[in-house]
């Protein structure tokens, strides 16, 4: 309850309640406004600026939960979200006996039997967790990530208050209900409670690092699993330059138009190759390699948050970006409600016409000076109109996009993403329907393919029976259906083994689909 005053009282302090309209402000903070009448910001404050400082006085929990707002631009107004976006995650440091003492406590054992050398001055502080350099006992450098102690108490407190504000500005508020309020809340705490688990980010860094494994495109530094459990992460010291550090990149005559397009590759490439995506590229999070100037490196850490795909929404989001920048508006309208991004009543003239609306404008300028990052936010915005349902995956990508689109363009200018967005997307599709790819799907769907078959018959029964379709259909399976079965569960075993060169099983499957096919006709 005493947290909860303290919100409604910086609320007032920041003169919040205009942020809603008059007939729409809560009792309470209406009441606290005329028992705190000072106020700390003058009558011209800007709203958004009065949100950010307020949220920055409340605490670390509230200004990551302000980062979050600050990327969904498909929900708030613009000069909110832009000022969201200064707020920065910094926060003084603990003291180095406290880490160290969460450090012994959650591997149980003494730091000096861990560490050679253990730096008591961290090299960063934020809200959850702090860094300190170290040495293992082989030589290696390291950094050792903390959890701050007593975080989880915190956020724990400051969700439930969240909760509480979100369900009032839902049942209040007309603007409040657009905003999805609840659902927001729920997907920050679905955020900040991942980050309290060090040892989920190290299986997201190890995953990243074994897709890039291969490549010069991006380096993540390797986990130190021995020293790593939920409370505590050790990895590789990377020394890097900081990517908004363009000075001294330019000093070391990095090639910047490279870097930059490489950012680029480096997204789609997560996004449509490997679905899995680091979903925190901003500054703070990526270095460069510049050993050698003329083919820079990404260097990524904090992969605390993470975002995944699935099949569907890649094909939906490949061919929806295809159609916007075709400008074919009523293929995108189709789409999202084939994939059921907006209701299946939606009107698509309707959709058509404002995706036409939006988008003409836009179109009219130069590829190169149009936000790809924006473009999207813009399309869910617009979607927003037609009850589109929040899409906490396409959130994260948007947010990512527009982070790379933002350290792309301060490194060149002159970048393009759709140059290098284009043909991946083409090629992707290209290769969904490839020979390699279907035969891939195929091995990985055919165990649970040759499940199924026996069972055929009796859902097909079941499916029919609960429809009420009079069809004049005998109990019991037909005696020709098992045999038609194996014959076509032989036949995708053959297709299987013949992609993979299988000829001694291929002459197997093909005497038994024979024998399956005497059995059907004779």
């Amino acid at each position: 309850m005493k947290r909860l005053i303290a919100l409604y009282r910086t609320a007032a302090r920041y003169e919040l309640d205009d942020l809603l309209p008059p007939q729409q402000r809560p009792r309470m903070l209406s009441f606290l406004l005329r028992l705190f009448p000072v106020i700390s910001v003058p009558d011209n404050t800007p709203r958004g600026e009065r949100l950010r400082r307020a949220m920055e006085e409340l605490g670390p929990v509230f200004v990551k939960f302000g980062q979050l707002l600050s990327t969904r631009r498909d929900l708030l107004p613009l000069d909110i979200a832009d000022e969201l976006a200064l707020l920065q995650d910094q926060v003084p440091p603990f003291p180095a006996k406290e880490a160290i003492q969460r450090i012994e406590q959650a591997l149980g054992r003494p730091l000096n039997d861990c560490f050679a050398e253990f730096d008591a001055n961290p090299l960063a502080a934020a809200s959850v967790a702090q860094v300190h350099g170290a040495r293992l006992p082989d030589g290696s450098d390291v950094v050792v990530k903390v959890l701050r102690p007593g975080i989880e108490q915190i956020i724990d407190q400051d969700i439930k208050i969240l909760r509480h504000v979100a369900r009032m500005l839902a049942r209040w508020s007309r603007n409040g209900r657009r905003l999805r309020p609840v659902e927001v809340v729920e997907e920050y705490d679905r955020i900040i409670h991942g980050e309290l688990d060090l040892q989920r980010e190290a299986a997201n860094a190890s995953q990243l690092k074994r897709h890039f494994q291969s490549g010069k495109l991006v380096y993540v530094p390797e986990v130190h699993w021995p020293l790593t459990c939920q409370q505590v992460m050790v990895s590789e010291r990377i020394y890097g330059v900081p990517i908004s550090d363009i000075d001294t990149l330019k000093g070391k005559q990095v090639d910047l138009k490279l870097l930059a397009e490489r950012g680029v590759e480096i997204f789609f490439t997560q996004v449509f190759r490997d679905s899995f995506f680091h979903a925190d590229m901003h500054p703070g999070n990526i270095f460069v390699d510049c050993s050698e100037p003329d083919d820079p490196r990404y260097m990524a850490v904090d992969c605390a948050i993470v975002g995944q795909l699935d099949e569907q929404d890649l094909y939906y989001l490949a061919r929806n970006l295809l159609a916007i920048f075709q400008q074919d508006y009523r293929l995108c309208a189709k789409l999202h409600i084939e994939c059921g991004w907006i209701p299946p009543d939606t009107p698509v003239a309707e959709f058509e016409s404002a995706m036409r609306t939006l988008c003409e404008p836009v179109f009219e300028r130069p590829l190169s000076e149009i936000s790809f990052g924006h473009m999207l936010v813009m399309l869910f915005r617009t979607a927003g109109q037609f009850d589109m349902q929040v899409q906490p995956q396409l959130v994260l990508l948007q947010k990512t996009l527009l982070n790379i689109e933002g350290l792309g363009r301060q490194l060149y200018p002159e970048l393009n993403l759709w140059d290098t967005a284009k043909p991946f997307l083409e090629q992707w599709l290209v290769d969904r329907y490839s020979v390699q790819t279907v035969s891939r799907r195929l091995q990985q769907e055919a165990p649970a393919i040759l499940e199924t078959l026996p069972l055929l018959p009796d859902l097909l029964l079941n499916r029919l029976r609960q429809s009420n379709t009079p069809v004049p259909i005998k109990s019991g399976t037909p005696t020709w259906f098992l045999p038609t079965a194996i014959a076509g569960a032989l036949a995708l075993g053959v297709g299987i083994t013949l992609s993979n060169g299988g000829t001694v099983w291929l002459v197997c499957g093909g005497g038994c689909l024979l024998a399956a096919l005497t059995v059907r006709y004779r």
